[in-house]
């Protein structure tokens, strides 16, 4: 009998395919075995039961999400659930979106429990992969990107060129959130950066359209429509086409990219720049350029709505 045990602790099982199966927080030995009888994986759920105490892993098993291969002994689950090696899920952030855009992502991931006791203020997230298990907090994740956050903006600030019109790390992280929004080529950023960076030391409005729309949507990300010349008039603390320098605030939370060409903007003589119809822009040093790269742009409007 024992040697039956033993060969059967050891031996392939049934299971035909790889499946998931979520194993409940205190969830005692025995209907963990049954669990998984029941879903195909164990032939004899006293056999894992009986080997997992004789190895003495029994109080080591953990709840969580676990994908178990094919022809898995009973032995491998001992080990697989002793070990806690779960489910390794992801949550992509994309650069730039608001904070209220982000805890909307984070309050549809599945598996993920709770709510955000500390909703973040903008800009204080952290664009990028992160992964996590079922079963995990959503108030742990987004303490997870505040902290990135903070570690990307102190790196970036440490790295700053020097002599730049910003004075501290939060004037920088406004910088980066506009970048962000302006320009989603990684080739333009540094560029962009510069304009602003001229404009700033000029005592030029930045005219950034992303944050007039900030300021009208309060947040939310988007107006939901193209921005009209009403818009562009409507006083407002982010209304960078009234206002010269920063607006109060970031618009949205910026990458690791963005913060880099902030902090390292490319030095030119540039002070305008407006969409060419390719994703890209076009950059001038003039009035008389850039109205002509308007016209250009407008032209191509035109066409496209033909």
């Amino acid at each position: 009998m024992l040697s039956w045990g033993l060969n059967e602790f050891r031996r392939p099982g049934p299971l035909a395919e790889a499946v998931t199966i979520i194993i409940p927080r205190d969830e005692g030995l025995d209907s963990i075995a049954r669990r998984l009888a029941d879903a195909g994986i164990l032939r004899y759920p006293l056999v894992l039961v009986v080997g997992a105490r004789l190895s003495e892993r029994a109080r080591q098993l953990k709840a969580g999400e676990y994908r178990f291969e094919a022809a898995i002994s009973a032995e491998g689950l001992v080990a697989l659930l002793a070990e806690g090696r779960t489910v390794v899920r992801r949550l992509t952030v994309p650069e730039g979106l608001t904070s209220a855009q982000v805890l909307t992502l984070i309050a549809s991931a599945e598996g993920l429990d709770g709510t955000v006791i500390a909703p973040p203020n903008e800009g204080e997230l952290l664009p990028e992969t992160y992964h996590y298990s079922y079963g995990d907090g959503r108030e742990d994740i987004v303490r997870r990107m505040r902290r990135a956050a903070v570690e990307a903006m102190t790196e970036a600030w440490t790295q700053r060129d020097s002599g730049l019109p910003i004075v501290d790390p939060r004037e920088a992280l406004v910088l980066a959130s506009i970048v962000e929004k302006e320009t989603g080529r990684a080739d333009e950023r540094a560029r962009i950066a510069g304009v602003f960076v001229n404009r700033l030391r000029l005592g030029m409005p930045l005219q950034s359209d992303p944050t007039v729309i900030y300021g009208l949507s309060q947040g939310a990300g988007g107006l939901g429509r193209a921005l009209i010349r009403d818009d562009l008039q409507r006083p407002g603390p982010y209304n960078t086409h009234l206002n010269k320098g920063l607006p109060p605030g970031p618009i949205g939370n910026p990458g690791r990219a963005s913060l880099a060409a902030a902090t390292r903007p490319l030095k030119t003589d540039d002070l305008y720049f407006v969409a060419d119809g390719t994703g890209g822009h076009s950059f001038a040093r003039t009035l008389a350029e850039h109205n002509r790269n308007v016209a250009r742009w407008r032209r191509l409007q035109g066409k496209g709505a033909d």
